[in-house]
């Protein structure tokens, strides 16, 4: 049965991946919008390198926030509209399992791309050069945590008129603790007097707690859903 079950979330997995890649430019609307939200506030603000270093952090985090989002949209509707979640739902294998697989892909394709690209737009915004290996890590931590409580509302609001507008306001108030924590680390590193390591293992424990209770409260939102 163990076995069973793994092999389960390995097929939603790959099967997730082949179907957002088939699906490309949903997948690129999230990091062309990152990349112009960060590209467009030099401009806006001026090159002057030490305000957009102070300002760097929380642009880059927000615009990642933001680009989480925007994708959230696309984590179930397809499987809605085809009938694969009803499937999903017969399926013998628990489905907070086979919703955890699902999420993983999405943030493989969504929020991963976000954490390796930052580099690239964080000397765009005269970010440090010790604090660009903490902003990465404080989004491969953070991006994860952010499409696991996404997941949450995007399951509830599945089939509603507006679906999306719904779930940017259910998910934005959740985000702001990992919102604040994630800058705050990169801040810390690039030289405000205040260790990084603190915040860090604050987004690590956001984590967590992300992966032990998102999936759960997803496929029960799933069951809401389909009812």
């Amino acid at each position: 049965m163990k076995g069973g079950l793994l092999g389960a979330m390995r097929a939603v997995f790959l099967r997730e991946l082949l179907v957002f890649w088939r699906r490309s430019t949903e997948v690129m609307s999230s990091l062309v919008f990152f990349v112009m939200v960060t590209t467009l506030f030099p401009l806006a603000v001026g090159p002057e390198r030490r305000e957009l270093a102070l300002i760097a952090p929380g642009v880059l985090w927000v615009a990642a926030l933001l680009a989480t989002t925007l994708s959230l949209n696309h984590l179930f509707a397809s499987d809605y509209q085809d009938g694969s979640l009803e499937q999903m739902l017969m399926s013998p294998y628990p489905l907070s399992a086979l919703v955890l697989a699902k999420v993983a892909a999405h943030w493989v394709l969504t929020g991963l791309p976000l954490a390796l690209l930052s580099p690239l737009l964080a000397i765009q915004l005269a970010l440090p050069m010790k604090a660009v290996a903490t902003l990465v890590i404080s989004l491969v931590l953070g991006t994860p945590t952010l499409t696991l409580i996404g997941a949450v509302p995007a399951a509830l609001t599945l089939g509603v008129r507006g679906g999306g507008v719904l779930v940017s306001l259910l998910v934005l108030p959740l985000y702001t603790p990992v919102l604040i924590f994630g800058a705050e680390a990169v801040a810390a590193a690039a030289g405000q007097g205040f260790a990084s390591v603190a915040h860090l293992s604050l987004l690590g424990a956001f984590l967590a707690l992300a992966l032990t209770f998102a999936p759960w409260a997803s496929a029960a939102a799933l069951r809401v859903s389909l009812d």
